[in-house]
């Protein structure tokens, strides 16, 4: 009943175009129906297309496996075994320029959401510890990749993952080794190679489930893609676009001999640069040892003492002509003294006469006959009394 209902449902949508990649065609002799095998691009899912043999001899007569259709279809379920498959009365192979058209429409959409911004691209370490390699099992891709790179640096290790690098089974396969080498943690850059090839050839590397793939990896990854003219859409998302196999080994590896040639002329710097900064530092030591405070470290103390001794003669030397002219000066004031003192007066001869009361007599009208008198001489004094 259920099966009924789900078939009823399906017969309901009609007929429909659908676009994929065959990955099987079943032609059996005498019989008008022809069966293919219909696979999605971008996913991991196909479909039975069955069909009649003049619809295919007349929409696409030379169609081989792998190749891109458009078809006009209309879905079928069978109850009986459970399954969905579409019986298509239009074939049409899809041509060159559509596919050129189409990949052109996928570039500028993935462009507008940034994978193929500049920004985001990462730079893969100088030395990885291990290299992870997608390509096609014993092709001349892995050839090229692990000789080149074990020529330049011979301890360079690898994990290769080979896979279809062509027909319908090419993208879940690549998808899913650069799932498989990004989880490892021990892989350090990831080189997805193929040889040259037509433009038919190289499209599993333009799927859009593989380009977003790319873009989500942690992993550094490297796309060597076909020769120097090829440009699938890998490249524009990838971290590191390489010309050929041959020059994603140069790019993921150094070459030891040149390694080794930089490092001898850094050393050979080096050495220079520390022969001449010990040479300018020791001529440097030189200069300041000819200096004579440190060739005749004295000098200086010699210098200072003699500059001592010349400060305490030039003291001593202001010292005595200050206390010579203080003398002098005092001697002269002591003189201006002595020649203003009484005593000098007396000493000519003169003498002083006070009166009891300790007046000074300057005049004789000052005195009276009987008055008692005191004459000061220069050595004592007389006692007199005025009689007249």
């Amino acid at each position: 009943m259920v099966s009924q209902k789900i078939s009823a449902w399906i017969a309901r949508l009609g007929w429909v175009w659908v676009d994929g990649q065959v990955t099987q065609i079943s032609r059996r002799p005498g019989a008008s129906t022809v069966f293919l095998t219909l696979r999605d691009p971008s996913a991991d899912l196909s479909l039975t297309v069955t069909t009649n043999r003049d619809v295919l001899d007349s929409g696409a007569p030379e169609l081989r496996e792998g190749a891109r259709v458009v078809l006009r279809a209309r879905p079928e379920f069978y109850a009986a075994r459970g399954t969905l498959s579409l019986r298509a009365d239009e074939i049409r192979q899809v041509g060159l320029g559509e596919l050129l058209a189409r990949l052109e429409k996928l570039k500028k959409l993935l462009a507008a959401e940034g994978l193929f911004d500049r920004a985001r691209k990462r730079r893969p370490p100088f030395l990885p510890g291990r290299v992870g390699l997608i390509t096609g099992r014993a092709s001349a891709a892995e050839r090229d990749v692990l000789t080149n790179a074990r020529r330049r640096w011979p301890a360079v290790a690898f994990r290769t993952v080979n896979v279809a690098v062509q027909g319908p089974s090419a993208v879940p396969q690549i998808v899913d080794a650069l799932r498989v080498l990004d989880a490892d943690p021990t892989v350090d850059v990831i080189v997805i190679a193929r040889g040259g090839g037509g433009i038919e050839d190289l499209l599993p590397f333009s799927d859009e489930a593989l380009c977003r793939a790319v873009f989500a990896c942690h992993t550094p990854v490297v796309s060597a893609i076909g020769h120097e003219t090829d440009a699938p859409l890998l490249d524009h998302v990838a971290d590191i676009r390489a010309s050929t196999p041959t020059d994603a080994a140069k790019r993921v590896v150094p070459d030891l001999a040149e390694e080794v040639r930089l490092i001898g002329q850094a050393r050979s710097r080096l050495e220079r640069a520390v022969h001449n900064l010990v040479d300018r530092e020791s001529h440097r030591l030189d200069l300041l040892r000819s200096r004579p405070v440190l060739s005749r470290p004295q000098v200086l103390v010699e210098q200072r003492s003699t500059e001592v001794t010349g400060l305490r003669q030039r003291a001593v030397r202001c010292l005595d002509h200050r206390l010579a002219a203080a003398g002098d000066e005092l001697r002269h004031t002591l003189a201006r003294l002595r020649a203003l003192s009484p005593a000098a007066t007396l000493d000519r001869g003169y003498a002083i006469v006070q009166r009891a009361d300790g007046h000074v007599v300057r005049a004789a009208s000052e005195v009276v006959t009987g008055d008692a008198l005191r004459v000061r001489l220069t050595d004592g004094e007389l006692a007199a009394t005025v009689d007249g």
